[in-house]
């Protein structure tokens, strides 16, 4: 669930922003405010993920206002005037939207700001997994991952200068924790990482000494994905 509040001198705005916010499942609008100075407090004690901004506002304009935030928050800019539009995507906004503004295009601006939260919570959760394996939870790295084989009901994690941890579970369940970006399936027993490839030859992948075949039924998607990095 995406955090956010909005900031606009206007309270029939922000009535209209709230009325848009409640028709998306993933955007909880927290607070709303009219003055500047008790939106940066709130901030400043209750970051959130995401800030829905007038740029012209008496005390201070919105791109003044967002230049000053003490933590990283996406911004979407909402305004009556079209020639704020290139200064406030110069300030890396996610979207701006021009007054009055419509339900589907603040659906649109919604479905940017989402695509980037997911992204910038994959990068932050997904660096490791836990994995139940001699009585213990073990956390594993994913940059330390060598390659995953699997042994029908078992698997065995290769970690780089570790030793090999065994747990009970399919590839099919590990492969649901890892980043889709950087892990891909090339054998109905291995899983490989694409960062750990130091060449492929005659459908074989070496990583770190070692030879892993590419199978028929994996073979594209693993090109896809490897020739894309």
């Amino acid at each position: 669930m995406i955090k956010a509040i909005a900031l606009d001198d206007e309270p029939l705005a922000l009535e209209i922003l709230q009325s848009l916010c409640d028709t998306i499942d993933y955007i909880d609008l927290e607070r709303t405010f009219t003055k500047s100075d008790e939106a940066f407090k709130y901030l400043k004690k209750y970051p959130v993920d995401l800030l829905f901004l007038d740029i012209n506002m008496p005390s201070i304009s919105g791109l003044d206002f967002y230049k000053k935030l003490p933590h990283k928050t996406m911004v979407i800019f909402t305004t009556s005037y079209s020639e704020f539009a290139v200064e406030g995507f110069t300030l890396s906004a996610t979207d701006y939207l021009l007054k009055p503004i419509s339900l589907s295009r603040f659906q649109l601006a919604a479905e940017k700001a989402y695509s980037q939260w997911k992204l910038q919570n994959q990068n932050i959760e997904q660096q490791y997994l836990f994995i139940r394996a001699d009585y213990s939870l073990i956390k594993i790295l994913f940059s330390d991952i060598l390659y995953i084989e699997g042994l029908d009901d078992y698997v065995k994690i290769h970690i780089k200068d570790q030793k090999t941890v065994v747990a009970r579970m399919t590839l099919k369940a590990i492969i649901q924790k890892l980043p889709e970006t950087e892990f891909v399936r090339v054998h109905r027993s291995f899983i490989i990482p694409i960062s750990k490839v130091s060449k492929i030859r005659n459908k074989i992948i070496y990583i770190d000494q070692v030879e892993i075949p590419i199978s028929a039924s994996y073979e594209e998607a693993f090109f896809t994905l490897f020739e894309g990095k």
